[in-house]
C-alpha cells in the first residue's frame, strides 16, 4: 500500500477496542460469562449481518444476569491490552500524534481496562451501559447514527467528524463494526474480519498482528 509522507502534518490515529487495543473481544467474553442462554443466536445473527449491533445489544443486554461489581471484577482479571498498545499510546503522545479509541462496545469495561493500565486520560467513543437494580443491563447509544441505524456507535461519523481537523487519519481495526469507518480513513491497518473483507474487495490496507507491528510500519513510513 503506497502512503504519502506527511512531515509536520497533524495526524490522528483511531483504534478499535475489542480484539484490537484490547487483546481479546472483551464484550463477547462478558456475554459468554454472564448472559443467559440465547445470546449466542443473537451473536450469530449479528455476525451474519442479519441485524445491526444496536438491535443485537438491546437483546443481549436483557439476558445479562450480573451486578456491575461482578462484571468489573471479571474485567480486571481478564481485560488485557494488546502487549504493545500502552507503549504505542505513549509514543504517539511523544511524537505529537493524536490517538483515540472508537468502539461499538460498552463504556464501563473500556474505562475499567484503561484505568487498570494507567490510561485513564485516553479519549474514547462507545456505547453507554446502564446498570439496572435487578442485575440486568440496558444500553444507550450516544454515538448512534439515525440515518443508518445499524451500529450502536457510528464510527464512520466519528471519522468524518474529525476530517477537517487532521491532514492524515489512520484507522486500526479488526471486525464488522470497522468496515464502513475504515473506508473513510487515509491509511488502514487491518486484521481478521476487516482484513479478509478488504482483501476480497481489493481495498488497500496494511496487515498487522499487534501494535508492535503497527509501530514498526509507521516508523518505516517516517510517521513516528
Amino acid at each position: 500500500m503506497e502512503v504519502k509522507h506527511f512531515p509536520d502534518k497533524k495526524i490522528l490515529i483511531l483504534s478499535d477496542f475489542d480484539g484490537t487495543a484490547c487483546a481479546i473481544d472483551l464484550g463477547n467474553s462478558l456475554f459468554q460469562r454472564f448472559a443467559c442462554e440465547g445470546w449466542q443466536e443473537i451473536d450469530r445473527s449479528y455476525s451474519a449481518r442479519e441485524v445491526g449491533s444496536r438491535d443485537a445489544y438491546g437483546r443481549v443486554a436483557a439476558l445479562i444476569r450480573a451486578s456491575k461489581e461482578e462484571m468489573l471484577a471479571y474485567i480486571r482479571a481478564n481485560g488485557a491490552l494488546d502487549p504493545g498498545f500502552r507503549d504505542f499510546f505513549h509514543l504517539c503522545k511523544i511524537k505529537g500524534l493524536d490517538i483515540k479509541v472508537v468502539s461499538d462496545g460498552l463504556d464501563f469495561y473500556i474505562n475499567a481496562v484503561f484505568e487498570n493500565h494507567d490510561l485513564g486520560d485516553l479519549e474514547f467513543y462507545s456505547n453507554h451501559a446502564v446498570f439496572l437494580p435487578d442485575s440486568t443491563l440496558a444500553v444507550d447509544f450516544p454515538e448512534f447514527n439515525g440515518d443508518c441505524r445499524r451500529c450502536g456507535t457510528c464510527k464512520t461519523a466519528i471519522v468524518k467528524g474529525h476530517r477537517g481537523q487532521y491532514d492524515l487519519i489512520i484507522y486500526i481495526g479488526d471486525s464488522y463494526s470497522d468496515l464502513c469507518a475504515a473506508k473513510e480513513a487515509d491509511l488502514v491497518f487491518a486484521k481478521d474480519v476487516l482484513y479478509e473483507n478488504y482483501r476480497q474487495n481489493g481495498n488497500p490496507c496494511l496487515p498487522y498482528e499487534n501494535f508492535g507491528d503497527i509501530e514498526s510500519q509507521l516508523r518505516g513510513m517516517g510517521l513516528v
